[in-house]
């Protein structure tokens, strides 16, 4: 008798274009939610943005986060229970965005994501990633109710954070490669449908990559719709698997190694230029992910990273020492090995 079942939540509207952000009470109010809002920001999207929000909703209240923690989380829901809010609109990026998704979650309420900077798919994912000392937490969360994604503000944000989503999602590529690793070794559950789009994803912008320019909107266009499409892949897994394999453990090393050095999406892209060779060696990807990091004006050394070469080998021989997650990794790279591959590919 067949008694699978899967619970996929995703968010209800996708409203992405030119000005959208003044359509966000018209989005909301599709929603059919109760109460009034509790606004989660920024100093920097507050300022941008915050008063045509707000002019759009009766009596809304507003919290601005100053940095993404677990503490930050704390206080919001402590806000939160004191104005007693229907539902969170998040305003801003990941600071904003992961904090909001965390608190509703605990709230029982729901959240409306309104990024504006394109440089991560936590606009859409059930995942929040909080920092947490020396090292960053995937959490699990429910996704956003509806994301309203206006590609004007986007357009406007500073470039390198969108590099960085792009980056990040550029990565996907090798994410599922891992994934489809741990399917066959350790009979890790798979989606088919999941890793298909996660990769047809990372495909796109990989060959969009040249045509993807600072100023231009239709470009942000393009990379919110994939940073969309990531984080629905990621919601149909129940996980953050098709978005983070290897190169996310890397990542996650060279935060404790040299933490602030650069932004997270930079350091999955440069990472996943040597995880695929791994994965296929010489005639493998890596050189069309370089080169399409190198078009988007993205970091693919370690020098562009600002990271020392050192720095770099050490987060590639330790990054499987981050968490319970079969890679390409497992085990572990020694270190001779790890320079040969940074040298071969560029890195170093």
């Amino acid at each position: 008798m067949f008694e699978k079942s899967k619970w996929i939540k995703l968010p209800r509207s996708v409203l992405v274009g030119h000005g959208v952000v003044d359509d966000l009470g018209d989005a909301v109010d599709e929603l059919y939610l109760s109460g009034r809002p509790l606004i989660v920001t920024s100093p920097t999207p507050n300022g941008i943005a915050g008063d045509r929000v707000r002019e759009q909703f009766d009596d809304p209240s507003t919290a601005v986060v100053e940095r993404a923690s677990f503490d930050a989380v704390e206080e919001l829901i402590d806000t939160a229970e004191a104005v007693d809010p229907g539902y969170l609109i998040a305003l801003g990026g990941g600071k904003p965005i992961d904090t909001a998704k965390m608190a509703a979650d605990h709230l029982g309420v729901g959240f409306v994501s309104v990024p504006t900077v394109a440089s991560h798919d936590g606009i859409v994912s059930g995942r929040s990633s909080i920092p947490e000392g020396d090292t960053r937490h995937s959490v699990a969360a429910d996704p956003p109710l509806a994301v309203v994604a206006d590609t004007e503000l986007l357009t406007n944000a500073p470039w390198r954070l969108t590099t960085a989503g792009c980056a990040d999602i550029i990565s996907n590529y090798t994410a599922v490669k891992d994934w489809r690793l741990a399917r066959r070794l350790r009979n890790v559950e798979y989606s088919e449908y999941a890793g298909a789009l996660s990769e047809m994803t990372a495909e796109l912008l990989v060959q969009s990559a040249d045509m993807i320019k600072p100023g231009l909107e239709e470009s942000s266009w393009v990379v919110v719709k994939a940073l969309v499409s990531s984080g629905v892949a990621m919601s149909i897994a129940g996980s953050s698997r098709p978005a983070s394999g290897a190169e996310h453990l890397i990542s996650h090393q060279l935060d404790r190694i040299a933490p602030g050095a650069a932004l997270h999406g930079h350091q999955v892209g440069v990472a996943s230029i040597m995880t695929e060779y791994l994965h296929s060696g010489e005639d493998g990807q890596w050189a069309a992910i370089r080169n399409a990091l190198e078009a988007l004006d993205a970091p693919n050394t370690a020098a562009e990273l600002g990271i020392d070469d050192q720095d770099l080998i050490d987060a590639f021989t330790g990054a499987h020492e981050i968490r319970d997650r079969y890679t390409i990794l497992q085990g572990g790279i020694s270190e001779e090995a790890a320079i040969e591959v940074a040298t071969t590919t560029g890195v170093i």
